[in-house]
């Protein structure tokens, strides 16, 4: 029987080694991860760093370990397994498909479509498009802090225009609204995304409420659109620039939004062939937001690992709750 709950490692603290703590090369994960035992006690590891808490008299303690990969707490008895209570609870997938799943999600440069995830795991179509949902749903930390300093909000348009059609915003095409804090001298910060049903004050200015700190925190720079001008009764520092009476360009005033959104129309052309459904639409922007806010990470292993926490911090998944768009309105940072 393996030991999910060994002494050693790098257990409470933030400094972790490579091929220990996680898979830096391909050949190293698999050596890591053989079998689903190796991805148990891996996962056992993540989820109780600081020791086994049992899930219903919350006190930190050492477990029995029975058969079929169960855990006794000695106290109150109760009965649990490391994977109830996260994404992996009651799957009929090994965990060693999910970890290499999880891995090619994170180490691929940009990402992988569900097509070209069912080639590579050997699984049915559904079976990967499950679990990339499923993990897409993870990456999101709802404890996450929010953006700071001088943040540029705007919105695009996600999905291209039909000829004929409107342009602007009041196209029936999907509309997303980005935030992304711009670091002094130079340089660029963390995003935020959402996928919003139109271009509105009572769409925007909840999502730069949730996402950005108000003042002195931070200061809320965007265009002239009506949509935004409650932000100031809202306690934010508001910059505006009206693009008529500006002498640069959209893309100068504000690069940061313009490169953004360059960047997630590249992604979903380039990745996923430009077919995403508008009630997955807001899946597709968190995976993004996830992969760009890490992209100086100097170890995609590590990526690896983060994605892996997510997952054993991050409540049972179904099938029925992402078949037809996940509910990502019960998520605190959405209020």
């Amino acid at each position: 029987m393996v030991n999910f709950f060994q002494k050693g490692g790098s257990h409470g603290t933030n400094t972790f080694t490579a091929g220990r703590d996680y898979p830096n090369t391909y050949r190293n994960f698999v050596e890591m991860f053989p079998d689903d035992s190796a991805c148990l006690a891996y996962l056992a590891k993540l989820r109780w760093s600081e020791g086994f808490i049992c899930p219903a008299c919350k006190i930190n303690t050492a477990p029995w370990q029975l058969s079929r990969g169960r855990l006794a707490c000695p106290l109150c008895h109760h009965h649990t397994y490391v994977r109830a209570g996260t994404i992996f609870d009651k799957t009929r997938t090994p965990l060693t498909t999910w970890f290499e799943a999880a891995w090619h999600i994170s180490t691929a440069k940009n990402g992988m479509s569900a097509t070209t995830l069912e080639r590579t795991l050997e699984v049915r179509y559904r079976v990967a498009w499950t679990m990339l949902q499923r993990y897409r749903v993870a990456m999101v930390d709802t404890s996450r802090k929010t953006l700071s300093g001088n943040i540029e909000v705007d919105e695009t348009l996600v999905g291209g225009v039909k000829k004929g059609g409107k342009r602007g915003r009041g196209t029936t095409k999907s509309i997303v609204v980005i935030a992304i804090e711009v670091l002094e001298p130079k340089g660029f910060g963390r995003i935020r995304m959402r996928h919003i049903p139109d271009a509105s004050g009572a769409s925007l200015l909840p999502f730069v409420s949730a996402v950005a700190a108000p003042a002195p925190g931070s200061v809320i720079h965007t265009d002239g659109w009506s949509g935004y001008s409650g932000l100031s009764e809202l306690k934010f520092t508001h910059k505006v620039t009206v693009q008529s009476t500006s002498s640069d360009q959209a893309h100068v005033a504000m690069p940061g939004v313009h490169r953004v959104a360059s960047l997630l129309k590249r992604w979903i052309l380039g990745t996923h062939q430009g077919s995403i459904a508008q009630e997955h639409l807001q899946s597709y922007l968190e995976e993004f937001t996830f992969r760009f806010n890490r992209r100086t990470s100097k170890s995609r292993g590590l990526v690896f690992r983060r994605l892996i926490e997510r997952a054993v911090a991050t409540n049972p998944v179904t099938e029925i709750d992402v078949i037809h768009g996940y509910n990502w309105g019960h998520m605190a940072e959405w209020h």
